[in-house]
């Protein structure tokens, strides 16, 4: 349709994240950042890595940052999860230290499992097993106090409460953390917030800056920073990384790496092939509502994962 407009006549200003659609579609490029214009150039004379570099103010040297995981017991099983019409005879394994990916095309079934999993909607049979104990998982504060964290794909309308401050939506799924008595100790609340503030880079003012005022990537640091706060043994992304900027989606990778570094299991949900491949140790492919094959981060390509995806074999 653009290309069409462009035949036309018509002037676009096409404003996106996506590398690979700014390359494919525009003529020309301008690059802010912090609300300036950084630079402007004809997309013939630049390149992904320099138009990176301008965005964040930085070299990048990888796209996605080295892995080293040494995945050891499992922290999460589930074995033969169904939900009507929505899934059935789900079964994996997560382990400690290692990241797996979730990947098929939309409406497969993906974060429909994530949900019941988590919580938030109801299994019709299976089992969840965390850290070799069998447990139930009937609503979210189940799934907390069995040290399991969930990142909406929705930040907007689930992930936060968008006119609470940065402080109030960290503040929210930890305040027994902070709380004496029956009552909430502000100054362990302020520290334990400064230091996720500083620990995730989030760009605001101050802590009691509303939610809604911070750009989409601080915004989505403000939800993981809320969930990395109780400690979490699993943690389930999903679409971690969904309209934030190439420098902000690096620093969520470092986190992911930081993580996995200290035991965490990861779940993450992603239609982004190339982050699936980049950040995965192990690939789990989902096509209607079924888990069609697994495939080894090391070996997978997106033919593989397109072929599952799509009921192949």
């Amino acid at each position: 349709m653009i290309r069409s407009l462009k035949q036309e006549g018509v002037s676009v200003v096409y404003i996106s994240h996506r590398m690979e659609e700014i390359f494919t579609i525009c003529d020309r490029i301008t690059v802010m950042r912090d609300g300036k214009s950084v630079d402007t150039k004809p997309i013939p004379d630049t390149n992904f890595n320099e138009v990176v570099k301008k965005m964040v103010g930085r070299e990048l040297t990888e796209r996605y940052p080295t892995r080293h995981p040494k995945p050891g017991e499992p922290v999460l099983e589930v074995k033969g999860l169904s939900s009507k019409s929505r899934f059935e005879h789900v079964s994996f394994t997560v382990r400690a230290g290692e990241i797996v990916g979730v990947s098929g095309l939309m409406g497969a079934g993906r974060t429909e499992m994530m949900r019941a999993i988590f919580g938030l909607d109801s299994l019709d049979s299976g089992e969840v097993w965390v850290r070799g104990k069998q447990v139930q998982i009937k609503k979210p504060d189940d799934a907390l106090r069995h040290g399991i964290g969930f990142i909406t794909e929705d930040r907007k309308d689930e992930g936060l409460i968008l006119d609470f401050s940065v402080r109030e939506n960290m503040a929210l799924p930890n305040l027994f953390s902070f709380s004496e008595r029956g009552f909430i100790s502000g100054k362990k609340e302020k520290e334990f917030v400064d230091s996720l503030i500083k620990r995730l880079h989030i760009k605001t003012h101050s802590s009691e800056t509303l939610a809604r005022n911070l750009s989409g990537g601080n915004q989505q640091k403000v939800v993981i920073a809320k969930w990395i706060g109780i400690g979490p043994g699993v943690l389930i992304l999903d679409e971690p990384t969904r309209g934030v900027d190439v420098g902000a989606k690096r620093e969520i990778y470092q986190l992911m790496n930081e993580l996995t570094e200290r035991g965490v299991g990861i779940l993450m949900v992603s239609s982004d092939l190339p982050e699936v491949l980049g950040m995965s140790d192990r690939i789990l492919v989902v096509h209607e509502g079924r888990i069609t094959g697994e495939l080894d981060g090391a070996d997978a390509t997106q033919e593989k994962i397109m072929t599952l995806a799509t009921g192949g074999q």
